[in-house]
């Protein structure tokens, strides 16, 4: 039997970072990437954004070119999905007739993109945005001629493919079930911000809507249908509606979790030998108030790989990250730190109106988070005040002639 005496399982940002620690910390055993991807590490982010818009080639994607991990000794297993864990055994199943084993388990698989459980949800020119296939078949169905795209979902993704769809001049539909863009992230002035840039570069923007079914004829969609009987017409469809945490083999392996796999604050699993991080890792957050949440980042996934692999090596150090985040939509770059969760007070610092403005959160008096859009100094400075938990009236936050770090 094949054995590895770490595997990692998932080829993301988590999956590769994990593989690249345990190199620079000194591990020299064995390290395999089990992957259902079929390509080497990339990244994931570019791929609604300059990807999609065929701004950037894949071979500019790859988190470090292939001969590294074959110079590194880390065994790439590509095509390859996990579909049972034996804790007891320590092996993994790869379909029927491939077992692993392993001394170390890090499970960074992340998540599927999430499908609505609608009618013509399987058409051909139905997509989702998770991999360098999904982006492939989008961009195929865009350059065999669509016109008309309808996005379901106002998310990151969502607004991201909208952008990208706009600026191939693509008549874009986005269809939000909630009231605002943009909402399980950011407060309502940045969501009211967005709403309005994608409606005034043309984008048909449908809040508190919701998807019937999708219509179709033999293996491709035509439209779709809105609850009160209107139907937009639609060359091509994209859900850009979250994800679904992929932890089906370690739950029925009996790790702890729902939303995602319970981790402590070295990211280990309820089972022995079994780490989980990125997407999938459901951990207490420091800057979540100590609430138990899921993060989907790449700076989540980097910096949880980096503690598993420290804690592999015997140097175990706590999980604690600022989270950080971005977007790029249209001429507009969104940079976010911290979380806004359970604020209770927010300033505009800047002009939405020039599109230059950050909104910075605040709870009981305490900055926690900002969103910054077209303000990079206001985002790297901001950190600081997000790491010490500043606390800072509202009119120096807001005085746009005073740098952000002379309040510290």
């Amino acid at each position: 039997m094949e054995r590895a005496e770490v595997i990692i399982v998932g080829s993301g940002h988590g999956g590769a970072q994990a593989a690249i620690a345990l190199r620079q910390k000194g591990f020299e055993g064995s390290i395999a990437i089990v992957t259902r991807d079929r390509e080497p590490p990339y990244e994931r982010p570019p791929l609604s954004k300059d990807y999609l818009a065929g701004d950037k080639p894949f071979e500019k994607l790859l988190l470090r070119p292939e001969k590294f991990w074959a110079d590194k000794q880390i065994d790439l297993l590509t095509g390859l999905g996990v579909t049972a864990i034996d804790p007891a055994a320590k092996t993994i199943e790869c379909g029927e007739d491939r077992s692993i084993g392993y001394g170390q388990l890090i499970w960074a698989a992340g998540g599927n993109a999430r499908r609505l459980s609608c009618s013509g949800a399987d058409y051909r020119n139905v997509h989702t945005i998770r991999n360098r296939a999904d982006t492939d078949r989008l961009r195929a169905d865009i350059d065999a001629g669509a016109k008309r795209a309808v996005i379901v979902g106002a998310g990151y993704i969502g607004l991201e493919a909208a952008a990208v769809m706009r600026q191939r001049c693509l008549d874009v539909t986005v269809l939000e079930a909630q009231d605002r863009v943009l909402a399980r992230v950011a407060g309502p002035e940045l969501s009211d911000f967005y709403a309005a840039q994608h409606r005034a570069r043309g984008v048909d923007l449908r809040l508190d809507t919701q998807l019937e079914s999708i219509l179709g004829e033999g293996e491709r969609a035509h439209a779709v249908r809105l609850p009160g009987g209107e139907e937009i017409a639609a060359d091509l469809v994209v859900f850009g509606v979250g994800i679904v945490p992929s932890i089906g083999p370690l739950i029925a392996a009996g790790a702890a979790g729902s939303n995602g796999i319970d981790v402590d604050e070295f990211c280990r699993t309820s089972l022995d030998d079994i780490f989980a991080i990125g997407d999938c890792a459901a951990h207490a957050n420091d800057f979540a108030a100590g609430a138990v949440i899921r993060l989907e980042s790449v700076q989540n996934a980097n910096d949880m790989a980096n503690v598993a692999a420290a804690t592999i090596c015997g140097d175990p150090r706590p999980y604690h990250a600022v989270p950080w985040f971005w977007s790029n939509q249209y001429d507009l770059r969104l940079q976010t730190v911290g979380l806004s969760i359970d604020y209770d007070a927010c300033v505009i610092r800047g002009d939405p109106a020039e599109a230059s403005f950050s909104v910075v959160y605040l709870r009981e008096g305490r900055v926690i988070a900002l969103d910054c859009v077209n303000r990079t100094k206001d985002y790297a400075q901001g950190r600081k005040l997000v790491e010490a938990r500043l606390e800072a009236s509202a009119d120096d936050l807001a005085d746009i002639e005073r740098p952000l770090k002379d309040l510290l």
